[in-house]
């Protein structure tokens, strides 16, 4: 009732957001500007319960068959569009991105035949694959920054994830011998009996070791993963982030999201804050000015389709000017920022125009302040974007990932 009311009255419409099995030959996105790359690779050595992305456990030849269809859809996209096209960044998610870093080398050399990188290169591992040996082979194929998915660093919450113990000192070693850009460490909160204190310690921990920029994610019950971690309440999750916040305040750490700090100010990741950008492999999703694309969650219908020379798409949203805006404006809030230039120049209107009363009552409600270049959350504004965020992730992804979990393409999903 909350997303449905909150869409209705920001895009001044009852219609929904209404997800398409329509197949496009071509993607038009030789206009776009900042437009950022990510790449989805989905393999596993151990399926985490937890956790809602898609991902299947590893073999070598079934991953091998993938990468050689993710590089033919590279070729495929980047040829839409004649030169090089100037891209921001690059990032590999998954799954466990680092199980192919033997052949990342050549994922890259795809790329790069169609696209020209400048703010850099991220790849997400888990803690068991920080080695120097595999750092070593993503420095070696352009990688810049990482991201660890550590969790936590306490015992008990390692039980309850299903994790194996995080050895901090053999991460500290790994990092120090093979240096990058931004190392950033993931962490949960809201875990049962998570205390301040707990996450502090990570905290702590992750900055002694190595890492610049750190990212701590609720965590969210999605209805189709088969976990039985029993779910935070509101006020008590309100004040873990309170506290968070205001310690890493204290240690001067800066606040780049809703979620990530930073020890150091060029330090940050953040794989989805773009304006526009393209997605590869299963799963991904394309951001256009016009529309959204997300493809097959199914490795093989992925394969068969690329294989046929056709766009792995499962389904594509056509946004209306204000749905498009609603988006737009969601992702910079969680950069904690909104730029009233920046929605101008991508709009061609100025954002008083569009949301001028939005935007006074939250100011008035204390959740923006009105900055030089435009608003900015605080503390009160950030919490309750988490709160809204847990809900549109239940009410939005949920449904859309637990049916393309089940169907390889849908005919539609309607939001």
């Amino acid at each position: 009732m909350l997303t449905t009311f909150t869409r209705m009255w920001l895009t001044r419409s009852t219609q929904p957001f209404r997800f398409t099995n329509r197949n496009d030959c071509r993607i038009a996105y030789a206009d776009c500007c900042r437009l950022g790359l990510y790449v989805h690779i989905p393999f596993c050595t151990q399926i985490c319960k937890f956790c809602p992305y898609c991902k299947v456990r590893y073999d070598k030849a079934l991953c091998d068959r993938y990468l050689d269809a993710l590089m033919r859809e590279i070729h495929l996209v980047g040829g839409m569009h004649s030169g090089r096209k100037t891209v921001t960044s690059l990032y590999f998610g998954g799954g466990t991105p680092v199980l192919a870093a033997d052949r990342l080398g050549e994922v890259m050399t795809a790329i790069r035949a169609h696209f020209e990188i400048t703010e850099g290169v991220g790849v997400e591992l888990h803690p068991n694959n920080v080695t120097p040996d595999i750092l070593r082979k993503l420095k070696a194929a352009g990688v810049t920054k990482l991201s660890i998915g550590v969790q936590s660093f306490r015992k008990k919450y390692q039980r309850i994830l299903g994790r194996s113990q995080v050895d901090a000192d053999a991460l500290r070693a790994a990092l120090a011998e093979v240096p990058f850009e931004t190392v950033s460490m993931d962490f949960i909160f809201a875990l049962p009996t998570q205390t301040f204190a707990d996450l502090k310690a990570d905290i702590d921990t992750a900055f002694r070791i190595g890492a610049n920029h750190i990212a701590i994610y609720p965590f969210i019950d999605f209805s189709f993963t088969p976990n039985d971690i029993p779910v935070m309440g509101k006020q008590e999750k309100r004040a873990l982030l309170d506290a968070i916040t205001a310690y890493c305040r204290r240690k001067g750490y800066v606040r780049q999201s809703i979620w990530t700090f930073a020890r150091e100010s060029h330090a940050g990741y953040s794989s989805m804050t773009r304006e526009n950008f393209l997605g590869f492999g299963c799963s991904a999703t394309t951001l256009l000015p016009d529309q959204f694309k997300i493809n097959t969650f199914s490795v093989d219908a992925y394969c068969k389709r690329i294989a046929q020379k056709r766009l792995p798409t499962a389904l594509t949203l056509r946004f209306t000017k204000r749905q498009r805006m609603i988006y737009y404006l969601f992702w910079t809030a969680y950069g904690m920022e909104i730029d009233a230039q920046g929605f101008a120049d991508f709009f061609g209107v100025p954002l008083s125009q569009m949301y001028g009363m939005e935007l006074q009552l939250a100011v008035w409600l204390g959740w923006l302040e009105k900055t030089q270049h435009g608003y900015r959350l605080t503390p009160e504004g950030a919490f309750y974007y988490h709160h809204f965020e847990n809900y549109y992730t239940l009410a939005y992804i949920d449904h859309m990932w637990g049916t393309l979990r089940k169907e390889a393409f849908p005919k539609q999903i309607t939001l």
